[in-house]
């Protein structure tokens, strides 16, 4: 059997190797248009600030490690310019010319390309560059050998975010350009709110809700929407990316979503004998069933060993994916798995959502840092929806547990069973997952009843009154504004300052002591909401909104 595969990295050399291991006898030809076949593309800004220090550690593999161990015609420099499904052929450019060449298999692996906006004087600017592969790289690192002083970052996703550290380590002057109203994007805006709070805190600009509209001075000056005019002597376009479907359009693949190329669960296009992987295809969010587009390293490692199982006559179905990702912004980590809580509003879904602030481990150990965690579920059945999770360590051990659970379909009844290990300088004895799962029991289950931070404004003009239960001290950090101070300790002594008739909301720092003010209220015949993740998540959210002495 003859398989040709278009494109390496992840999704085309999992499959090319796995189809060895399964298929001795078979001819397997791996084209890759660019001059690296297997490469380390998460590592690539990492490498501009020196953190990875050699280049050849970003090139996992060669051509002619390939022959080697797994006698694969690996042939970089080949770019497939179109398809005859018909004649199973593909016609192949290379520096010598075009060939034809035959297929019994094709697959597909052309990843995602740089989505490029239009916008006025860009073609002019000879200082704009994305990074997606290594001699986009090159290019940036011979930017930077001209010593360039300011840099901009178009776009904080994942990879911008990533560029922007790596850049200030470097020594420049950054801003960062998000038109969305925050930051890191598939998180939610709480959530986002720490990284950008740290982006800021390490010297970064940080501009939201504005997009870049146009260039002049060759790329010097970029102008914005509201018409603020940025000075930038670098500047990394990081605004997302699409499927590269060149090739399936011209051979009349069908495309669905943002223009992925549509495969069955055995990654079999619309056409015989036509696979595709990775970047370039539609895949089933697994949690909601919508069809989605999934640019990660790890299900395009999956897809393509999985297309290779198929091929070589095992039973492999692609189950979907969740989506699961974590991006280090300087001392902070922030990770999400699953759907976020403005995904599964706009999908019109039942669900509740829960903060937990915990230690990455025993409080008392030294070391310990802060996390906090949110879970997005349905209330009645306990079905996981997703998380995220933002702290300075631990925080890529808790969402993997999570997405572990979604994957197995684990609900919130399940997250207290969980068994972890536990010694003072790893965890806790009730893990801040766990912690998760109670907490969201208590609301499935009407214990307790919360109001999310982005409804407390609108519940106080509405008559709830908020009842602070923090320590007097704690009040320097900030209060809200017309509430109640009464500490948690002195509570059952003076619960006749309180109105039985008034709705309250109680909060303290981060929702512990709020809970259990809840509890004694709602025995003694009030009408209680507890403020989810309290004072801590609002003063990260809304620190405008509140009243400094």
């Amino acid at each position: 059997m003859k398989i040709v595969i278009v494109g390496g990295v992840a999704g085309g050399m999992s499959a090319a190797t796995r189809l060895r291991r399964l298929m001795e006898d078979a001819e397997i030809i791996v084209l890759e248009k660019g001059p690296f076949v297997s490469f380390a593309n998460c590592g690539l800004p990492y490498y501009v600030s020196g953190e990875i220090a050699d280049r050849e550690a970003l090139l996992v593999q060669t051509p002619e490690s390939l022959k080697a161990r797994f006698n694969l015609d690996v042939r970089p420099f080949h770019e497939v310019t179109s398809i005859s499904p018909e004649n199973k052929t593909i016609t192949v450019k290379n520096d010598h010319g075009s060939f034809t060449e035959s297929y019994d298999k094709l697959i597909l692996s052309p990843g995602a390309k740089p989505l490029i906006p239009e916008m006025a004087g860009l073609t002019e600017a000879t200082n704009v560059y994305s990074l997606r592969n290594v001699p986009d790289l090159d290019r940036i690192m011979q930017a930077l050998e001209k010593e360039p002083a300011k840099a901009t970052v178009i776009g904080a996703g994942f990879i911008g975010l990533e560029m922007a550290e790596n850049l200030k380590s470097r020594g420049l002057d950054v801003t960062v350009i998000e038109k969305a109203p925050h930051v890191l994007p598939p998180l939610d805006e709480e959530m986002a709110a720490f990284v950008k709070n740290e982006l800021i805190k390490q010297g970064v600009r940080v501009i939201n809700g504005e997009s870049a509209q146009s260039f002049s001075e060759r790329g010097q000056k970029i102008r914005l929407t509201n018409g603020e005019e940025v000075t930038s002597d670098l500047t990394i376009l990081s605004v997302g990316v699409r499927p590269e479907n060149t090739l399936a359009n011209q051979a009349g693949l069908e495309t669905g979503l943002g223009g992925g190329i549509l495969v069955d669960e055995n990654y079999q296009t619309s056409m015989p004998d036509i696979f595709a992987v990775g970047d370039a295809i539609v895949v089933k969010q697994q949690v909601s069933g919508e069809d989605a587009l999934i640019s990660l390293a790890s299900p395009a490692n999956r897809q393509g060993r999985q297309v290779a199982d198929v091929i070589s006559g095992l039973k492999r179905t692609n189950r979907g994916s969740i989506g699961t990702a974590i991006v280090r912004v300087f001392d902070l980590a922030a990770a999400a798995t699953g759907l976020s809580e403005r995904v599964v509003k706009q999908l019109g879904l039942d669900y509740q959502v829960v903060h937990v602030s915990g230690k990455d481990h025993a409080g008392y150990y030294p070391g310990a840092s802060d996390l906090t965690l949110k879970l997005v579920f349905e209330p009645k059945s306990g079905k996981i929806y997703g998380a995220q999770g933002v702290g300075a360590n631990g925080v890529d051990k808790r969402i993997d547990i999570l997405a572990t659970a979604i994957k197995g379909g684990l609900t919130i009844f399940d997250l207290p069973e969980l068994e972890f290990t536990y010694a003072p300088p790893f965890g806790s004895a009730k893990d801040p997952v766990n912690m998760l799962g109670y907490a969201a029991i208590n609301l499935s289950e009407g214990i307790s009843d919360s109001i999310q931070w982005y409804q407390l404004k609108q519940a106080q003009q509405n008559g709830s009154q908020l009842l602070d239960v923090r320590n007097p001290e704690e009040l320097a950090n900030g209060r809200f504004p017309e509430s109640v101070n009464i500490p948690l300790n002195q509570l059952r002594e003076r619960i006749a300052e309180l109105d039985p008739t008034q709705d309250y909301i109680v909060s303290c720092h981060s929702g512990l002591r709020s809970y259990v003010a809840e509890r004694q209220l709602k025995q003694n015949g009030f009408k209680v909401k507890n403020l989810d993740g309290a004072f801590a998540l609002y003063k990260t959210v809304r620190p405008e909104e509140l009243i400094y002495d």
